[in-house]
């Protein structure tokens, strides 16, 4: 286990979690940003490319499966990458969630257990979330994980030009 939150734990993503990622990966309306829904194909990329990370990055953050306490059902993802901003390397929260767990607070709370596992034990300055324009919903958890627009730039994939809005949020001074 990475993190541990009231309602929630955090761990490392393996082969078992397949099926529970397909869940969020493949649902259309969850992957809008990402230009619609994965293939099997593309679901395995994805866990092995978050595999790779975990050794990459020496065990110390990558994107984990968010776990609820209640039932043990992997119900999202959220976890610490390194990712180009706009020609610049940072450190940024990213996360998705099955629809079925939308709008009740679990990527909030993840997202900031994932900000003070930054802080705390990565000793970063600042973090960031990078958010597709139109992603309302993802903007309105990193304001509430205390972060502020500080830019914009376009990221390119799968063949289409994707506005991000760049929200960060400093380590305050102790």
């Amino acid at each position: 286990m990475k993190l541990e939150t009231e309602r929630l734990y955090m761990r490392e993503m393996t082969y078992s979690d397949y099926p529970a990622l397909c869940k969020i990966l493949q649902d259309d309306e969850v992957m809008y940003a990402y230009e619609g829904a994965f293939d099997d194909s593309g679901i395995r990329e994805w866990l092995d490319r978050q595999i790779s990370r975990y050794n990459e990055y020496e065990h110390l953050y990558g994107l984990w499966a968010v776990i609820l306490k209640e039932d043990g059902e992997m119900i999202g993802q959220c976890g610490i990458t390194k990712q180009d901003c706009d020609g610049k390397n940072v450190l940024e929260i990213g996360y998705l969630f099955q629809k079925a767990y939308w709008h009740k607070g679990y990527a909030t709370e993840a997202a900031v257990a994932c900000k003070k596992y930054a802080f705390n034990n990565l000793n970063v300055d600042e973090i960031y979330s990078i958010i597709r324009d139109d992603n309302v919903a993802s903007q309105n958890v990193a304001k509430r994980n205390g972060m502020t627009p500080k830019g914009m730039f376009t990221k390119h994939y799968r063949g289409v030009e994707m506005p991000h809005i760049i929200f960060s949020v400093k380590k305050e001074a102790d």
